[in-house]
C-alpha cells in the first residue's frame, strides 16, 4: 500500500554492508579453500532449462523449483500445457557442472577439479537453517577413479572429504564438533535387498534417507508395507557401523586415503546415511554438526555425466550452503568480529581524512584523498559539517581506520596511528611516506 515499506519475499535475505561482509568472509573462506586443494572455478546461468533438473531427478523436482518465463518464446505454451515453466532459477549447481563437462569432455583434464559458489533457490517452506534464496559451494572431482580402480576412486572421495574438512577447520572447528558420517549405497542396497527389498532399493534407500527426518512409529509401517524386515537391517547396519572409517573392513581403501590426508579423525562409517538424491552411486557422505544439523552432503555420482550426453566419467562432490554454517560459527561464537572480517577481507581503511577546520585545510581534503587512493590506498573521509576534532577522529575510529590524516594546513599534516594511539606532526610527504598498503 502507499507510503508503506515492503519486506523482502519470505525466505529470502537483504545484505546490508555488515550483513554483506560476513558473506564476503564466507565466500572467501570458500574460495582460499578450494584453490589451495586445485580446485578451479566455474560459473553457469542463474536459470536454465526446466529438463536440466528434471532430466536428473524426474518430474518430481518441477515441485521444488521457482519457474521462469522470457515473456516472448511462444513455445512456452507448450510447456504449460506439460503443466511447468519452460526455464527453471537452479536449485542446485551439480546439472549444470554436468552439462557444462559433458559439452567438453574431450578437452578437459583428466581429473578435472573443479568449484563453484553462488546463489541457488528452492521453492520450500522456509525454517531456520532453510531458506528459499541461499549461497552454496562445490566442489567436484570428475574422471578419478573408474570402476576398477578402487583405490583412486578412495583417492577422489578422500580428496573431495578433505577439502570440505579443511574449510571447517579453517573457521575454527573440531573433530568434537561435526562428523564426516560415511556410507556407500551400493553396500547399504545390498543390505536392503536381502531384508525384503530386492528390486526396489531405490526406494528403499529414499525411504532410508527420510529415517530421523519422521517419527519411527511412522517409518516403520512404511518399510514393513514394503516388505523390509527393518529389524534385520538395523542388526546387520550394526555391525557395519565404525567410530574410525578404517575400522571397517568395507572401507580400508577410504580409511587408508583419508588418514594419509590427515582428517580420518574427523570422519565415521554410519549406515544410515543414504543421500536424498536418485544419482547418487556409491560413497556418500554428510557432514554433521553436534550429532544432528547438516552442514555439508555429497557423494559419488558416476552415471551423471552420460545422462548429459558425455562420456562414461567418474565422479565425486560435495555442497556446502551458508545459511547452516553461519548459524553454527554463530552458535559456537566463531564468527569473527566485524573489526576482524573487515581485517581479513581488506575492507579496512588505510587512511581517514580530517581537516583542522580552516577553509585552506577544507580545500586540500578532495586532494590528498585522491592523492592516496592514486597510491592504491583505501582512503576515506567524513562528510559532517561538524569542525570538531574530537567527533572526527571517533568517525576514523568507527571505520575501523588504521591511520587518521589531519591537515593542519600548508604542506604539514597530524598522523594519528588508531592502533597505538600514538601521532607524530610533520611535512605532508614525510606522514604519508609511513603508510603504506
Amino acid at each position: 500500500m502507499p507510503g508503506s515499506t515492503l519486506p523482502s519475499p519470505k525466505g529470502t535475505r537483504d545484505f546490508y554492508p555488515i550483513e554483506m561482509a560476513r558473506r564476503r568472509w564466507i565466500e572467501d573462506k570458500w574460495r582460499k579453500t578450494s584453490v589451495r586443494h586445485g580446485f578451479e572455478e566455474i560459473d553457469g546461468p542463474t536459470f536454465e532449462h526446466v529438463e536440466v533438473f528434471t532430466i536428473k531427478s524426474g518430474e518430481g523436482i518441477v515441485s521444488e523449483i521457482f519457474g521462469a518465463f522470457s515473456g516472448k518464446d511462444e513455445t512456452q505454451l507448450e510447456n504449460l500445457k506439460q503443466g511447468h515453466a519452460p526455464f527453471a532459477l537452479r536449485p542446485e549447481f551439480t546439472p549444470t557442472l554436468a552439462r557444462m563437462f559433458a559439452a567438453r569432455a574431450k578437452q578437459l583434464p583428466q581429473p578435472t577439479k573443479w568449484f563453484w559458489q553462488g546463489p541457488c533457490f528452492r521453492a520450500e517452506r522456509p525454517q531456520r537453517g532453510r531458506l528459499r534464496e541461499f549461497l552454496q559451494w562445490n566442489c567436484d572431482i570428475l574422471g578419478m577413479g573408474g570402476p576398477d580402480q578402487p583405490k583412486e576412486r578412495a583417492t577422489a572421495d578422500a580428496e573431495a572429504i578433505a577439502v570440505c574438512v579443511d574449510l571447517l577447520a579453517s573457521c575454527g572447528l573440531k573433530p568434537s564438533d561435526i562428523t564426516v558420517q560415511i556410507n556407500d549405497r551400493h553396500i547399504v542396497a545390498g543390505m536392503l535387498a536381502e531384508c525384503g527389498a530386492a528390486g526396489r532399493e531405490m526406494q528403499a534407500l529414499m525411504l532410508l534417507d527420510k529415517r530421523g527426518k519422521i517419527p519411527e512409529a511412522e517409518i516403520g509401517p512404511m518399510f514393513a508395507a514394503m516388505g523390509v524386515d527393518l529389524a534385520r537391517f538395523d542388526a546387520m547396519a550394526a555391525g557395519l557401523r565404525a567410530p574410525r572409517v578404517s575400522d571397517s573392513p568395507r572401507f580400508a581403501d577410504l580409511g587408508a586415503a583419508l588418514a594419509s590426508l590427515g582428517v580420518e579423525d574427523w570422519c565415521a562409517v554410519n549406515p544410515y546415511i543414504a543421500r536424498g538424491l536418485a544419482y547418487y552411486t556409491g560413497t556418500v557422505f554428510e557432514v554433521i554438526v553436534d550429532g544432528e544439523r547438516a552442514v555439508a552432503g555429497g557423494g559419488r555420482y558416476d552415471n551423471l555425466i552420460e545422462v548429459f550426453g558425455g562420456p562414461p566419467t567418474p565422479a565425486v562432490g560435495f555442497g556446502m550452503g551458508d545459511v547452516v554454517l553461519s548459524l553454527v560459527l554463530q552458535d559456537k561464537g566463531l564468527m569473527p568480529t566485524d573489526a576482524q572480517i573487515a581485517k581479513d577481507l581488506g575492507l579496512r581503511p588505510d587512511a581517514f581524512v580530517i581537516s583542522n577546520g580552516t577553509p585552506e585545510s577544507d580545500a586540500a581534503v578532495a586532494p590528498l584523498l585522491a592523492r592516496l587512493r592514486g597510491r592504491g590506498l583505501h582512503a576515506r573521509r567524513s562528510y559532517k559539517a561538524t569542525k570538531n576534532i574530537g567527533k572526527l577522529l571517533k568517525d576514523a575510529s568507527d571505520a575501523g581506520a588504521r591511520f587518521a590524516i589531519i591537515i593542519e594546513g600548508a604542506g604539514e599534516v597530524t598522523l594519528k596511528n588508531l592502533d597505538d594511539n600514538t601521532q607524530d606532526r610533520g611535512a605532508t610527504d614525510a606522514m604519508l611516506a609511513r603508510i603504506t598498503p
